[in-house]
């Protein structure tokens, strides 16, 4: 990219796109997925209840965490776009039950969009590999290597999602139920301090 300035104000096509970058992702904080005081309160309760909400509605879940080495629960997405887009949120990386650190993702989007919706969604490391991978990543961005959870037509988990042989399965599910088509692939997970 050339730095080439904008109306003679001395600004260049590079700062200007980081403005404009700046500004989606403030856009993007301004939604109410915040964490505020009693950062890890408020990211605990909201786990719970997501694990809750995905228990009871797909009981079959239950099997597939007992399987899991580690699991990471983003209860909260908001994305949003126009144009340019994203998605951000905050969860927490659960091993054998017990929240052990915190998370953020967050996701840029470009192209024909318009719109927002919240989703939540649940990474399951099925193998000590996958989860380390993640976990001791400065960085980590889901790839193509993730299983998304499919159902069948009895609304239940098709058996290949639930024998866990794939080093991550993802569940990404709304009020609505099972999000059809959704991805998390290309999100970048950072460790953060609520």
């Amino acid at each position: 990219m050339t730095d080439i300035p904008i109306s003679g104000r001395g600004y260049s096509r590079r700062g200007f796109m980081t403005v404009l970058g700046g500004a989606g992702v403030a856009t993007l904080a301004a939604c109410d997925n915040s964490i505020g005081t009693n950062g890890a309160a408020k990211i605990d309760a909201r786990v719970n209840a997501t694990l809750n909400q995905l228990y009871a509605t797909y009981p079959e879940a239950q099997s597939l965490a007992g399987k899991a080495t580690g699991m990471l629960v983003m209860p909260l997405v908001t994305e949003a776009g126009l144009g340019i887009g994203g998605s951000y949120g905050r969860g927490a990386l659960l091993i054998n039950g017990a929240t052990v650190d915190y998370y953020s993702q967050a996701k840029a989007s470009f192209g024909l969009q318009a719109g927002a919706q919240q989703y939540a969604h649940v990474l399951f490391f099925m193998t000590q590999d996958a989860l380390g991978n993640f976990r001791y990543s400065p960085g980590w961005v889901a790839g193509a290597n993730i299983k998304y959870a499919v159902l069948n037509e009895g609304d239940r988990f098709t058996a290949d999602t639930l024998e866990g042989i794939d080093p991550i399965v993802a569940i990404v599910f709304a009020a609505s139920g099972l999000l059809v088509g959704a991805t998390v692939e290309g999100s970048k997970y950072t460790r953060i301090v609520p």
